[in-house]
């Protein structure tokens, strides 16, 4: 990933260094449980876990020569071991090191999502919590709905958020898992119980059935769920990027000191957080869809997923990382504009209470057909200056069915409120 899109610690992460670094950690913990168990002398255990260490340099210096990285590091750290290092990767093939190291970066770098996504909700929540009673027109493709708050608006982001958060963790538990069955999966290299006793260690599972690699629909697994999260934050973008549009004009993105929005338009402030969001969660589904294509390899295995997955992990976890702290910032800056969003539910004349009176009229004796008509009629000979409420008190037919007090109550909003605080609390409990 680009480092205009890397944070510093997930990029980390995803370094060379790092993963050679949990390569080592599986080398080092195998040749400890091997030695444990008689399979390999302790001395050469011990030799291994003092000595070893890689260069980076002298392992892709290697590698030039041999073409192959895991044969590259592996000659590289005996080198550093010395007579001993002989019995590093001791009944081993590149994918038990490859794979059990990756399960490692993903759930380190896993853990990090899960601390951002807390974080989102953090500032969510105290952000439903201030504008729960902020009345504002709901719309429906597009246009005017029923009225609704901007805190429920925001708490079905929030409950949506929750979900997909749940998702990866499912995932990411399905992928805590250690593979060391050799070749083809037969452990014709060791025992199933050096795998068993380096998982316990390292905090992992044994894969139920193996060929030469992990099965890829775990991965798979796991990109979608990264997916669905980036489609859920476009989802909150997208809104957020409607509301700011300047004939709406309910909330606008925080501005910082300096900041400018057009080089050729000085007055300009855009939602760009939102429309960076809406970009970037296309990647994550793109990489969801490489992973998909991963599933289905040959036989026991081949390589077409290796050199997807040297793009699409480091750059899918960057990706949602990167994300996930924008969107925290976004919805930390966002200023809520209450006035505008009266001003904007002034503007439908009325017309977003329609379901209210076609309710009240059906409760006081009318068929719905007729009720139906009677409202729609009534909005749609509306001109510029009505309002429904007006309407309704010089119709002759319908005025009979209202006092005073149920059109105040309809056309304050009052109805269209009453269990909003109850599904808030529900949503954040």
């Amino acid at each position: 990933m680009i480092d205009r899109y890397s944070r510093e610690k997930m990029a980390g992460i995803w370094s060379l260094d790092s993963r050679f670094a949990k390569m080592l950690q599986v080398e080092v913990t195998v040749a400890q449980v091997q030695a444990q168990m008689g399979i390999i002398p302790i001395a050469a255990a011990r030799a291994i876990t003092k000595k070893s260490k890689f260069s980076v340099k002298r392992i892709l210096e290697i590698e030039a020569q041999t073409k192959h990285d895991v044969i590259a590091f592996v000659t590289q750290v005996a080198e550093e071991v010395g007579e001993s290092g002989k019995y590093l990767h001791y009944g081993m093939t590149s994918s038990d090191v490859l794979d059990t190291a990756l399960s490692l970066q993903i759930q380190e770098a896993g853990a990090e999502i899960l601390q951002g996504i807390d974080f989102l909700l953090k500032v969510l929540k105290a952000l439903i919590l201030k504008t729960q009673k902020f009345i504002c027109p709901g719309r429906t493709h597009g246009m005017f709905a029923e009225p609704t708050t901007f805190g429920l608006k925001l708490s079905g982001f929030y409950a949506e958020i929750q979900r997909n958060k749940i998702r990866i963790q499912m995932a990411l538990e399905n992928n805590r898992i250690c593979k060391l069955s050799g070749a083809v999966g037969t452990y014709s290299g060791q025992s199933p119980k050096v795998e068993e006793k380096v998982s316990e260690k390292l905090n992992l599972i044994p894969e139920t059935v193996a060929t030469q690699v992990i099965p890829r629909d775990r991965h798979a697994e796991l990109f979608y769920s990264l997916a669905l999260y980036g489609s859920g934050l476009e989802r909150l973008s997208i809104e957020l990027r409607h509301l700011q549009r300047s004939e709406v004009a309910e909330v606008t993105e925080g501005f910082s000191r300096g900041q400018k929005g057009s080089s050729a338009m000085p007055h300009k402030k855009n939602p760009i957080s939102s429309e960076n969001l809406t970009g970037l969660s296309r990647l994550l589904r793109g990489y969801a869809w490489a992973a998909l294509e991963n599933v289905p390899l040959w036989h026991e295995r081949d390589i077409s997923h290796s050199s997807v997955e040297r793009v699409i992990f480091p750059d899918a976890f960057i990706l949602t990382d990167y994300m996930t702290h924008r969107a925290s910032v976004l919805i930390s800056g966002l200023q809520v504009h209450s006035k505008k969003m009266k001003q904007n539910i002034e503007l439908s004349q009325g017309q977003i209470f329609s379901s209210q009176v076609l309710n009240h009229l059906v409760a006081k004796g009318l068929s719905r057909e007729e009720a139906y008509l009677h409202v729609q009629r009534l909005c749609h000979s509306m001109g510029f200056g009505d309002h429904l409420k007006k309407k309704i008190q010089q119709d002759s037919e319908v005025k009979k069915y209202f006092k005073p007090q149920d059109l105040q109550d309809i056309f304050a909003g009052q109805r269209n409120q009453k269990f909003i605080p109850e599904t808030i609390k529900r949503t954040l409990r």
